[in-house]
Formats: C-alpha cells, structure tokens, sequence
C-alpha cells in the first residue's frame, strides 16, 4: 500500500481502538451528559463523527469511479492542494479553529453507547475499505465536494486526510468532555 494511504488507515485504526479506550472506560451516564452548556458529550461527538462518515461515504465511492476511469498510477507523493489542506489543517487534531457545524451533521437524537460504537466501527471499516480501492489510483487528480460546504472542492486525497484527522480531532473532544463530566461529581 502507498505509505501515505496506510497512514490513513493506520489513523483510521488508532481512532477505533480510541473509541473503544473511552468507551470501556465510563459509564452510559458519563458517556451521554455534556460538560456544559453549548458542548457536545462524548456520545454527541461520535455521533456526529458518525454522520460524518456517513456523508462522505458516496462522495468516497464516486471519486474511486473517478479515478478508475481517469487510469493511470498514484503520483510517489500526494498532495493535498491548498484548500484541502487548509480544510485539513482547520479540521483536522491540531487546528484550533472551532466553527458552527452544519444542522446536518448536529447529532440529534441519543442512541445507546453500544449502538453508537457499532455503527462507528461499521463505518470504520467503510473507509478503510475505501483507503485500500484507492491505493495505486490517482487519487489526487480527482476533485469532490464537501458535504460540509458545497463552495469547497479538493483532491479525494485530501477528503481522506481531512475524515481521518477530523475524528482524531472529536476524540479528543469527547475525552475532554468524559473527564470534564467526571471532575464535576
């Protein structure tokens, strides 16, 4: 595999085990309160990862096409290109930007902490089978559109960098609002 797409998967898979840490962890009251007004609780914040990945799943499957029918190889190095790296950068564990997220993407209803995993690690397996359709096409050539902001367009490189760096950056989110649940009591 191209070493910039395993390390896409290998986030892919350090995100699932850091569900699976902060899930085991807490208990169901902790896992779905929220640490204050106007946060997400860490139940919140795998949801919404969830309708993330749910969005971007046609917009992976319809690149990969794409790319296919472009033909040709991976370039030895991908680039992400301007917007999709700033969108990466903004989006990803280290930005420190917040912004409104679109209606679509608040989590609206609480499911169960169990129903919430396994539907993570469902889509989990998603991308990590949408990673590996794309090794070895050029990836990069293929432009897609955020489901997120229609305005921006980037490379389906960029789109997987931006998934996997976006749950590391709501991992850390949940686990700051578990132990913020768990300071208060």
């Amino acid at each position: 595999m191209h070493p910039q797409l395993q390390e896409i998967v290998d986030e892919l898979h350090s995100a699932s085990e850091w569900v699976s840490r902060l899930a085991s962890g807490w208990s169901e009251e902790e896992w779905g309160r929220r640490p204050a007004e106007g946060s997400w609780s860490a139940a919140e914040c795998v949801a919404h990862l969830n309708l993330t990945s749910k969005a971007y799943q046609p917009i992976l499957v319809e690149g990969i096409a794409r790319a296919r029918a472009i033909g040709g190889g991976a370039p030895r190095r991908f680039r992400k290109g301007l917007v999709g790296w700033m969108v990466w950068k903004a989006a990803g564990p280290t930005g420190r930007s917040r912004f409104k997220t679109a209606p679509s993407f608040v989590p609206t209803s609480q499911l169960p902490r169990t129903e919430l995993l396994r539907e993570f690690e469902a889509h989990q397996a998603e991308q990590v089978a949408r990673v590996e359709e794309a090794d070895g096409l050029p990836i990069h050539a293929v432009r897609v559109t955020s489901p997120f902001d229609p305005r921006a367009k980037y490379s389906l490189y960029a789109a997987f960098t931006i998934l996997s760096g976006h749950q590391l950056r709501h991992l850390g989110q949940a686990e700051r609002a578990l132990q913020a649940v768990r300071s208060e009591a």
